[in-house]
């Protein structure tokens, strides 16, 4: 084993699963390019909130992403809680985009692809209720949101599928050192993403 496999392995036995990190700074990835000054905001829960956020802020037309939760009963659960079971919240991101530069639909399309839609326990190593998958639409947005899921269900089908489109839920964005993981802690949550093998697991899903 290489020196750099060994410490891709002790990245990941270090954190072997989202529940830990490092305080960091706040959430916000502005674009560059023209800015109309719109925005509006969609809502996914794509299991561990880091990769999520990742996989949406470097985006043209994303103005930020944020961790945090949705779905529950709690007002401004912590971190703590949520995992522990019993507040009914998701591991989700708020993406605020400008409609001029990104659509909702293309947002949508982008995040079937970033999940494996065939789990109902979670995603790839993080098991659990907190990490199962949604995409909370307001009722505006839902129409999109189901049209993109049928376009997705066509490619893997309809028995296998089970990640829904939910009404909208209030959203609490998470403590700030969850804030921007992937970004901040990028030798942590590269041996993390290994560790669970997403990119693997994505392809076989996908195809790609």
């Amino acid at each position: 084993m290489s020196v750099l496999s060994r410490l891709a392995v002790i990245a990941a036995i270090s954190i072997a699963a989202c529940s830990q990190g490092e305080p960091a700074a706040s959430a916000s990835t502005v674009q560059s390019g023209a800015d109309s000054g719109r925005r509006e905001v969609a809502v996914f829960a794509g299991g561990c909130f880091w990769s999520t956020e990742a996989n949406f802020e470097h985006m043209p037309g994303v103005v930020s992403a944020v961790s945090g939760f949705a779905g529950g009963t709690v007002s401004n659960p912590s971190y703590d809680q949520v995992v522990r079971g019993g507040t009914g919240h998701l591991e989700a991101v708020q993406v605020t985009y400008d409609p001029a530069r990104i659509t909702y639909r293309q947002l949508v399309d982008r995040f079937w692809r970033t999940i494996d839609p065939t789990d109902p326990d979670g995603q790839f190593c993080d098991q659990g209720a907190p990490y199962a998958t949604a995409v909370f639409a307001t009722a505006a947005q839902r129409p999109i949101a189901e049209a993109s899921r049928a376009a997705a269900v066509a490619v893997i089908g309809e028995r296998r599928f089970v990640t829904p489109v939910r009404n909208g839920a209030r959203f609490w964005p998470a403590e700030s050192y969850h804030q921007d993981f992937a970004r901040l802690n990028p030798v942590r949550y590269g041996g993390y993403t290994r560790f669970c093998g997403r990119e693997a697991r994505l392809r076989a899903v996908w195809g790609r």
